[in-house]
């Protein structure tokens, strides 16, 4: 079949123009390629389609020489609710609501396309294009209660917008990723792989305009800048890249171990957004390590893998939100600037790290007919002081099932099929800004993956 270089333009232009809502595994997807994601993400130890590359290039030299594209139809819904509150802005409190508010934009499409070729008998390279991750909310409604002038003569006012700062609120960010790959056999058994990692990502913010005096440029000028990138100011990007490295091993007929290790993607800023993200607008994307084995049962294949995802060493997302409460505006004159917003230390999201569990299976049936299923367990990352600022990103879930298959055709190509439902997963606590009052925040997902290969 003919592998059109103007068809894997156009899909690669697709990808970079959809806008990502992935939040599983934190803000990974719980796995990449239908293959792989009708296993729940497990299965790297027995590659089977292209772009099995992107989750570890050694794949290489076990795949052959193949291509394959795809799509997904993801669906997350985010919801927030915040209780009746005792201050109602009062005293310094930040209220939000009371409210309960179920995110827009629930529908997404995802693309990603991969080939691999030979160069000898031991030896290959290939290409794989993906999103790998984003974190989406856009929050129609809502409002926020507190005092506009502090300890000014005006008394606490209720704005519109989750945070007081206008509708919608929430953010979008859509990740693109570009391995570049090459693997050589080192034995008759085992083979390592190098990628070259180029990323590429989109963000937007809207409605955080009530974080203005949070903020390094606001304190620095001891109240008399507002900050000009902090929100609503369109989309804006960032490029940067890494390496991948791994390896696979048959260790017999039965037995497949692999590893792979994904370096920090070092990113450029978002300057956009600068009075928003630490280290003025820094947003890396954190290293990745996973590893798998797969046992051979005849018919029956089954896999378990490890996925561990640094979330703590990106500033913008490990950063606990109450170092917030060390900047100028609410410690007084002996804050320290680096802990507001934009700041070396600025508050962020708080995740921890995440490491997923993958356990999946596939069977051979009649009729030119595989089968697969899966389940993975993740413990979320959101952590309860931090649970105010999540409702940007609730990115908190734990379980995922999955199911699929694949149909090979006369003429050697296959289509596969891949199910994931993953059911609602909470976090509740008290406001970090009027701890008289709880936010919850939920989740759940489905989505339905197709792709197309030879």
């Amino acid at each position: 079949m003919n592998r059109s270089p103007k068809r894997i333009i156009l899909t690669i232009a697709c990808i970079l123009a959809m806008p990502a809502a992935f939040a599983t595994n934190g803000y990974n997807s719980h796995g990449i390629g239908a293959k792989n994601k009708a296993m729940a993400g497990a299965g790297m130890a027995i590659p089977d389609e292209a772009i099995a590359i992107a989750n570890n290039p050694a794949s290489l030299t076990e795949v052959g020489e193949a291509f394959d594209f795809g799509i997904s139809v993801f669906s997350p819904k985010r919801k927030y609710k915040a209780s009746e509150s005792q201050l109602n802005g009062n005293f310094g409190a930040f209220t939000l609501g009371p409210d309960s508010q179920t995110s827009s934009s629930n529908i997404f499409f995802i693309p990603d396309i991969a080939g691999t070729w030979k160069i000898d008998d031991n030896s290959g390279w290939g290409f794989a294009f993906y999103g790998r991750g984003g974190m989406n909310t856009d929050w129609q409604g809502g409002s926020a209660t507190f005092d506009p002038d502090g300890p000014g003569p005006a008394g606490p006012m209720t704005f519109p917008g989750v945070f007081g700062g206008g509708t919608p609120t929430g953010i979008n960010l859509s990740q693109a990723i570009l391995d570049l790959s090459y693997a050589r056999k080192v034995s008759d058994n085992t083979s390592i792989g190098i990628a070259a990692v180029l990323a590429f990502q989109m963000f937007e913010a809207k409605g955080l305009g009530s974080f203005a005096g949070f903020t390094k440029t606001f304190n620095a000028s001891g109240g008399t800048v507002f900050p000009s990138n902090l929100t609503n100011n369109g989309v804006d990007t960032s490029y940067g890249g890494g390496l991948k490295i791994g390896f696979h091993t048959n260790i017999n007929e039965s037995v497949s171990i692999a590893a792979s290790y994904t370096s920090t993607l070092y990113m450029t800023e978002f300057d956009k957004y600068s009075d928003l993200f630490a280290q003025k607008g820094g947003f890396d994307i954190p290293a990745v390590i996973r590893a798998g084995i797969s046992f051979n049962t005849g018919a029956a294949k089954t896999s378990f893998d490890i996925e561990h995802t640094f979330y703590s060493n990106v500033d913008a997302v490990g950063n606990p939100m109450a170092n917030l409460f060390s900047c100028p505006a609410v410690a007084g004159p002996n804050g320290n600037l680096e802990n507001c917003l934009g700041g070396n230390k600025g508050g962020g999201f708080g995740w921890d790290d995440v490491t997923a569990f993958k356990l999946g299976t596939r069977w051979q049936g009649n009729n030119k007919m595989v089968y697969r299923a899966g389940y993975s367990y993740t413990i979320q990352p959101v952590n309860n002081a931090d649970v105010t600022f999540n409702i940007l990103a609730p990115g908190v879930m734990e379980h995922h099932f999955t199911f699929g298959f694949t149909k090979t055709r006369d003429n050697d190509s296959e289509f596969s099929v891949a199910l994931m439902y993953a059911p609602t997963s909470t976090v509740r606590a008290p406001n970090a800004f009027d701890t008289t009052q709880s936010i919850e925040i939920s989740m759940s997902q489905w989505e339905v993956s197709f792709s197309y290969g030879w």
